[in-house]
């Protein structure tokens, strides 16, 4: 453990307080961590804790102990209401080594960043980099982020908490979801269409007004900064098609009460050639011509299948499990051969077909085009 004076222990302690043991810290957040804890600003640990240009990292040796337990009695019975471990682990996602901030990124950014609560729900298709935007997100922000994976199981306990036996005794443990009010940081609730209406119990969450532990008795209101954001493969009706199975139809006052609905497409091919460069690059792998046909093979599935004639198609995160098993094996063939043999046999036959056409130079969209560049000329000629 690292000692510090008491003036310097007293920022230290203020610091992971805010922002939690082993975060790294901004200029800025240096200076309201020193103001909190009454004292000059600390620039000691700017010096010593430097980690880059605006970074300052908090050592995970200096954490205080935990903070004592508080208790409610209600007739008979005394609850013991206990912080989890959360208190002291940095929530800060960790930088995605090759993101491309694409699509809908700056928009999600500017409401984080304004500090609102302002409910948003992210839909679209599986594999499109959803999840991974919000995450990148908070990690370019330096802010916290709770994320939520939901199923047709979780309910209220998982939620919002609920009793647990914590060293022999009977304890209310809180949930996610009042981790995530309590901190200030935003909530994720990762693929949300796959729940019940178990859900409904954040229907005073998502108003941004706290919401009552009616199993403690204990109001709790969200700290600034508090938000909450969802992710599905739907907008909560259903998937009619049978393609994301599990899903369900969401409440309506539930959707409702998001103030609005951001679709996420896939990546256009000049957006998705630079994240499949950057994941070659990642995995050790570079070969700008493979990154190339893998972008127009993907692009001509998705085209087939928005058209009808395909019921499967070629994620963005296929592709990059291609590059990965590309850098393992070494071998293009096998590569792609492997991470579409999950598909049914006519299908990945075709795919792999595909793939061999465009890699010996035949573009079936260009075909396409040219086509449709003939039919018009044939159409001009005899317009009279």
């Amino acid at each position: 453990m690292i000692t510090f004076t008491p003036q310097k222990q007293k920022f230290i302690d203020s610091a992971i307080e805010m922002f939690g043991s082993g975060s790294t810290l901004t200029n800025q957040q240096v200076v309201d961590a020193s103001k909190t804890a009454g004292v000059p600003k600390a620039g000691w640990f700017k010096k010593k804790y430097k980690v880059g240009y605006n970074r300052f990292k908090l050592p995970l040796e200096a954490a205080p102990a935990p903070a004592s337990v508080s208790e409610t009695s209600n007739e008979n019975t005394t609850v013991s209401l206990i912080a989890t471990n959360m208190e002291r682990q940095n929530l800060i996602p960790v930088p995605f080594e090759g993101f491309v901030p694409w699509g809908h990124f700056k928009t999600l950014k500017q409401i984080t960043k304004s500090g609102l609560f302002y409910p948003a729900f992210v839909t679209g298709l599986s594999g499109n980099g959803k999840t991974l935007m919000i995450e990148q997100i908070h990690s370019d922000m330096n802010k916290e982020l709770i994320r939520v994976n939901i199923t047709i199981e979780t309910d209220e306990d998982d939620l919002l908490g609920g009793f647990r036996l914590v060293n022999g005794e009977t304890k209310f443990v809180p949930g996610p979801v009042i981790e995530a009010m309590e901190r200030g940081c935003t909530l994720l609730l990762d693929e949300c269409d796959l729940g019940s209406n178990k859900l409904m119990c954040l229907q005073p969450v998502l108003e941004g007004k706290g919401v009552y532990l009616k199993k403690v008795n204990k109001w709790v209101t969200p700290k600034n900064g508090f938000n909450v954001m969802a992710t599905a493969n739907t907008k909560g009706k259903g998937s009619e098609d049978g393609r994301f199975i599990g899903t369900n139809i969401l409440n309506e006052a539930f959707l409702e009460r998001f103030a609005i609905t951001i679709e996420q497409p896939y990546a256009s091919a000049a957006t998705e050639k630079k994240i499949i460069v950057g994941s070659m690059k990642k995995y050790g792998a570079v070969d700008e011509d493979f990154a190339d046909n893998l972008v127009t093979w993907a692009e001509v599935i998705r085209k087939t299948f928005y058209d009808g004639g395909v019921d499967e198609l070629i994620s963005t995160r296929r592709l990059d499990h291609i590059v990965k098993a590309y850098a393992i094996f070494k071998d293009k063939a096998k590569a792609i051969e492997l991470c579409v043999s999950r598909f049914d046999e006519d299908t990945k036959d075709s795919f792999l077909d595909l793939y061999s056409k465009i890699d010996a130079g035949i573009n079936p969209l260009d075909e396409e085009q040219s086509e449709k560049n003939n039919d018009e000329s044939v159409k001009s000629e005899y317009d009279f």
